[in-house]
């Protein structure tokens, strides 16, 4: 005969399982540290000079502790500073892509690949569900602001070519790749407006543009204006 689970055994269950999940990230996090730390060949005391140097010490028997698994918590704060000591990415210590396979993103999840688990973490993907408009809104108005500014390069570099031409087929070929250029930078200044009119009507302020683009964006120009007088 099955033996049914009382309430207070389920709860039990739940907290292992909740326990388990945490002592499982904090080892990611430790290994990760200890991997990079020995990497950059320092001692925990180095980390640790470092983690003051950034503002925020972490004594080395912290670090000690934590690497060895003998540590209850890891704050998240200290996952930043440890990240910016060791000179990597905070998502890099909880995701350590290419040196982990898999990892658990929740408690009562199975292990996934850690490149997946990572782009959920920082909004590139949308595998667990995630719902971020304005995340997602940021991310393409970056996709387009790239191209933009790589278009405005190359049709620079065109234009030098135009003139430097040493012949007629040279300067023709310049005036082509030239004109392509400038459609890339039209469609990219377009596709940028049209992001960051998103983002304001999300409720949202878009990120500040690059001089070689300031004035595409008049809201923005007019911003500046008013905080210059």
């Amino acid at each position: 005969m099955t033996q049914r689970r009382s309430e207070d055994e389920y709860e039990k269950a739940d907290e292992d399982e909740v326990f388990e999940w945490e002592d499982h990230v904090m080892a990611v996090v430790a290994g990760e540290v200890r991997r990079r730390r020995k990497e950059l060949r320092w001692s925990a005391q180095d980390l640790a000079d470092r983690c003051e140097e950034a503002g925020y010490p972490i004594p080395r028997n912290v670090i000690a502790n934590m690497e060895s698994g003998r540590r209850a918590s890891l704050p998240l704060v200290e996952i930043m500073v440890l990240a910016k000591a060791l000179r990597v990415t905070p998502v890099s210590l909880i995701y350590p892509v290419g040196y982990v396979s898999e990892v658990r993103p929740l408690p009562y999840e199975d292990p996934q690949p850690t490149w997946d688990a990572l782009q959920w973490f920082t909004g590139q993907s949308s595998a667990f569900g995630a719902e971020d408009l304005m995340l997602d809104l940021f991310l393409a108005h970056d996709d387009e602001l790239r191209a933009a500014l790589a278009a405005l390069e190359s049709e620079e570099y065109e234009r030098w070519k135009v003139r430097t031409a040493s012949n007629r087929i040279q300067r023709e070929a310049a005036e082509r790749a030239l004109t392509r250029y400038a459609d890339q930078v039209t469609n990219a200044r377009t596709e940028l407006r049209r992001h960051r009119a998103a983002i304001r009507e999300a409720g949202g302020v878009p990120p500040h543009l690059p001089s070689p683009l300031a004035d595409l964006d008049p809201h923005e120009r007019d911003t500046t204006e008013e905080n210059d007088l």
